[in-house]
C-alpha cells in the first residue's frame, strides 16, 4: 500500500519519464528522511484539506475539524497524468499561500506514525509539487495542534500562478486524465466539502464558470 501511488504513477508515466516529472525512490526517501525527525513525539496528527479528508486511507484514533491560518485551498497544481495530459493539463489542489484553509485533523497512534507518514509521503511526493511541513492548526475548542500537511512549492514546474477564475475554468472545463476529467474532480471536491460544512467561495467562483 505504501508504494502504490508511485507504482502507478511511473506505469503511466514511462513515456515521458525523462521530462523529471517523476521522483526517483532515492530523491523520496531523502525528502521523507529530513522530515521524519521533524515529527512531533507521541502520536500524530495529520491535516487534511482535499480528498485526504474524505478517503485518509489509513486508521486513525479521532478526527476533528481544523482551521490552518497563512494558507488556502487552491487549483494551483497541473495534473498531466490523472486530470489532464502534458498537452492539456489539468488542475489539482495545493496549499497555497495566504488567508486560511478549514480541514481536518486526524490522530495517528504512535505506534504506526512512521508508518502513516510514509505512506502519505508516498502518496503526495510523486513528483515533489508539495513539501512536507509541521504546522500549527487550530480546532473549534481552542486547541492548537501541531500537524503534519503538505504545501505546494511555487517554484516548482507544477505549480499554477494564474488565480482568476475565468482562466482556471477554462483550463479544468477541457481536461481529461487517467482518472476522469478535472471538471469532475472538481465538483467531487466542492460536493465533499458542502458535505462537511465548507464553503469555499474560490473553487464555487470557478465551478460556477464551467
Amino acid at each position: 500500500m505504501l508504494n502504490y501511488f508511485m507504482s502507478d504513477l511511473n506505469t503511466h508515466l514511462q513515456p515521458i519519464v525523462n521530462s523529471q516529472l517523476v521522483t526517483s525512490d532515492h530523491l523520496l526517501n531523502a525528502h521523507a528522511d529530513a522530515v521524519l525527525p521533524q515529527l512531533p513525539e507521541g502520536d500524530l496528527w495529520v491535516f487534511g484539506y482535499g480528498s485526504l479528508m474524505w478517503r485518509p486511507g489509513f486508521d486513525y484514533i479521532e478526527s476533528v475539524d481544523g482551521r490552518l491560518y497563512g494558507y488556502h485551498r487552491a487549483l494551483c497544481v497541473s495534473s498531466w497524468v490523472h486530470r489532464g495530459t502534458p498537452e492539456k493539463p489539468g488542475l489539482v489542489l495545493g496549499l497555497d499561500r495566504g488567508g486560511s484553509c478549514s480541514g481536518k485533523l486526524f490522530r495517528i497512534s504512535c505506534v504506526i506514525k512512521e508508518k502513516v507518514a510514509q505512506y502519505l509521503y508516498d502518496r503526495e511526493l510523486a513528483t515533489m509539487i508539495y513539501f512536507a511541513r509541521i504546522i500549527n492548526v487550530h480546532t473549534k475548542d481552542g486547541r492548537r495542534i501541531q500537524a503534519l500537511t503538505f504545501v505546494v512549492d511555487t517554484k516548482h514546474q507544477q505549480y499554477v500562478t494564474q488565480k482568476c477564475p475565468e482562466q482556471l475554468a477554462k483550463t479544468v472545463a477541457f481536461a481529461r486524465g487517467l482518472n476522469g476529467k478535472s471538471s469532475d474532480y472538481l465538483l467531487s471536491t466542492l460536493e465533499h466539502l458542502r458535505q462537511d460544512g465548507i464553503h469555499d467561495s474560490r473553487l464555487e467562483a470557478v465551478a460556477a464558470l464551467i
